[in-house]
């Protein structure tokens, strides 16, 4: 089953539903996923996201152990 067909089969099966506490129970599913899914950001959140990303794109990072090294290094030297 494709996630259309199975959107399609659950909006019907909801529209079908009268009993109020079993829709404010979906309801309340549907919420919870929704939270996880989305985050709001700032205007300077996303703006910081985008300058992130075109610096990846353009090379300037530091792959994780590479720095580990170099802090444990440090870390050694003082």
């Amino acid at each position: 089953m494709t996630s259309i067909e199975l959107k399609r089969l659950l909006t019907q099966r909801i529209s079908e539903i009268n009993d109020i506490s079993f829709l404010q129970a979906i309801k309340s599913i549907l919420d919870s996923n929704a939270d996880k899914e989305f985050m709001n950001l700032t205007a300077e959140q996303a703006n910081d996201i985008l300058h992130s990303k075109n610096e990846i794109e353009q090379g300037f990072y530091s792959e994780q152990e590479i720095i580990d090294l170099e802090v444990a290094k440090w870390a050694k030297e003082k």
